[in-house]
C-alpha cells in the first residue's frame, strides 16, 4: 500500500509538470505525452516490486507501451500549435483555464494510477510461468502497440501531402474506424484482464480497458475531437461519419 501511495504521489507531481509546462510553452499537447511516460513509469514500478518473470514481462510490455505513444506524442507536439482538444477547453473555461486544467490533470493522474494497477494486477497473476493467458497478452498488446503505429503513420502520411490540406483521411485503417488510434489503444489495456485471466486479480485489472473505453469514446476522446472536426471539415466529416463506424473497425458502408 506504502508503494501505491508513493506512485501516486508521482503521478500527481508529473501532471503538475505537465501544467507547468504548458503554461510555459502554451502547448498542451506536451500533456498527453509527459501523461504517457509517467503512467509507463508507475506501472513499471508497480510491476516491478511484485518480482518475477512475469513481472519483468508485465514492466517491459507497458515501457514499451509508454515509449513508443509518448515519443510520437513528443515528436507531434514539437513545434505544433496547441492541442485542439484543449484549445477548445481554453476557450470553454475563459479566464479559469489554468486552475480548471490543473483540476483536470489531477484527475489524468487518478486515470493513470487505475492503469498502473492493472499492470500490477497483471504482474500478480499466481499461475506458474509462463501461463497460455502471459502468451495471449502478449499478443494483444502486440497488436494494440502495432495497429496504433500504423493508424498514427498512416495519419501523418495523409497530412504530409499538401493537396490532402483539409480533407478528411479515409485511408487504410480511417476507412474502418474514425478513431483507429484510439480502438488499438484501448485493446492494449485489455491484455491486462487477459494476463490475469482466472485469478481474482482479473477483477481489478478489467478497470482499465473499462475506463479507456468510457474515456475514448463518451469523454475526453472522441467527442471533443470530433467537435473540431465537424467545425473545420463540416460536410466531409458528416459524410464520413455516416459511413465509418466511430471506434470498433468495421467495414465501411456504401
Amino acid at each position: 500500500m506504502e508503494l501505491i501511495i508513493i506512485v501516486a504521489a508521482g503521478l500527481a507531481l508529473a501532471m503538475s509538470l505537465a501544467w507547468l509546462v504548458q503554461r510555459i510553452t502554451g502547448n498542451s499537447g506536451w500533456i498527453d505525452a509527459i501523461w504517457s511516460f509517467a503512467t509507463a513509469a508507475a506501472g513499471v514500478t508497480l510491476a516491478l516490486a511484485q518480482g518475477g518473470p512475469r513481472a519483468l514481462l508485465a514492466a517491459g510490455l507497458v515501457a514499451l507501451w509508454g515509449l513508443r505513444l509518448g515519443i510520437h506524442i513528443a515528436r507531434r507536439s514539437a513545434g505544433a500549435h496547441d492541442d485542439p482538444r484543449y484549445a477548445a477547453l481554453r476557450q470553454q473555461w475563459g479566464s479559469t483555464f489554468h486552475a480548471r486544467l490543473f483540476f483536470f490533470l489531477m484527475i489524468q493522474a487518478v486515470c493513470a494510477l487505475v492503469l498502473a494497477l492493472c499492470v500490477l494486477a497483471g504482474a500478480r497473476q499466481p499461475a506458474p510461468f509462463p501461463a497460455p493467458a502471459d502468451f495471449a497478452a502478449v499478443l494483444v498488446i502486440a497488436i494494440g502497440i502495432a495497429g496504433e503505429a500504423l493508424a498514427d503513420a498512416q495519419l501523418r502520411q495523409f497530412r504530409a501531402v499538401p493537396a490532402n490540406r483539409g480533407k478528411v483521411c479515409d485511408r487504410g485503417l480511417w476507412a474502418w474506424s474514425r478513431h483507429p488510434n484510439y480502438f488499438f489503444e484501448w485493446l492494449v489495456w485489455l491484455a491486462w484482464p487477459v494476463m490475469a485471466f482466472g485469478s481474482l486479480w482479473m477483477i481489478l485489472a478489467l478497470l482499465g480497458p473499462l475506463q479507456m473505453y468510457w474515456l475514448l469514446v463518451y469523454a475526453s476522446g472522441i467527442p471533443p475531437l470530433e467537435a473540431t472536426m465537424l467545425q473545420s471539415r463540416g460536410d466531409a466529416y458528416r459524410a464520413y461519419q455516416a459511413r465509418v463506424s466511430p471506434f470498433f473497425p468495421l467495414p465501411p458502408k456504401v
